[in-house]
């Protein structure tokens, strides 16, 4: 699903249900998660299997995956990239630094989100325009999406500027395609002064969405000019 989101540049490695769960880990990877419970090792796991997949098929030797500050994922010299998981479903997304400045993925189960949280997470004219949009498309769990369109957007964000981007600094505009009810685009509007990418002040960045298989996906693709 996220590989029809992201340019052709882009590898991705998708993981459904226990694929990857049980491949091996390297051994300063094993050092990170050894007290993990099982869910957050099998996620682990999984995810940076898809992580060594996507570098062998960009030509790049395998190797760990650690998280660097935030948590953030730190990748080969020349590369970029984002990693996702939710329950039964994980992803990896890599590109050659040249060929995009940053790339950012997520998934969400497409289910409502909790009671709550949107509150916290959309500002008011977000909240509006999803509310008209849930009125259009009810198929669509559109509050969850917004969630997940943030998450893509902050992975995208910080391997540019090393900083914490609030769900509030930024403002999305979700749509879908003509014609499509399942599928579509956002535009994210920075709030606040945008990373420099190509000695040019970056506004917004655009994603692309889509819902199926019980999983709502987002995607960013930075480019650099």
């Amino acid at each position: 699903m996220i590989g029809e989101l992201l340019p052709q540049t882009v590898v991705t490695v998708e993981a459904y249900g226990d694929e990857g769960v049980d491949a091996p880990l390297y051994p300063e990877e094993e050092t990170l998660i050894r007290r993990a419970v099982l869910k957050r090792r099998r996620e682990f796991t999984a995810v940076r299997s898809c992580a060594r997949r996507a570098m062998e098929k960009l030509g790049v030797p395998p190797r760990a995956v650690l998280p660097g500050e935030r948590g953030a994922p730190i990748w080969p010299r020349g590369l970029a990239g984002s990693m996702t998981h939710c329950q039964g479903y994980c992803a990896a997304a890599l590109v050659r630094a040249g060929d995009l400045a940053s790339v950012g993925i997520d998934a969400e189960p497409h289910a409502p989100l909790p009671e709550g949280v949107l509150r916290s997470v959309a500002l008011p004219q977000e909240a509006g325009r999803i509310a008209e949009l849930a009125g259009d498309v009810p198929a669509v769990h559109w509050d969850r999406l917004l969630f997940s369109a943030k998450e893509a957007v902050y992975k995208a964000w910080f391997p540019l500027t090393g900083e914490w981007l609030d769900f509030g600094e930024a403002d999305i505009d979700l749509f879908t395609d003509d014609g499509e009810a399942a599928r579509g685009g956002f535009r994210a509007a920075l709030l606040v002064p945008g990373p420099l990418v190509g000695g040019r002040r970056v506004s917004h960045f655009s994603g692309r969405w889509a819902a199926g298989g019980g999983l709502l996906t987002t995607a960013v693709a930075v480019p650099h000019a």
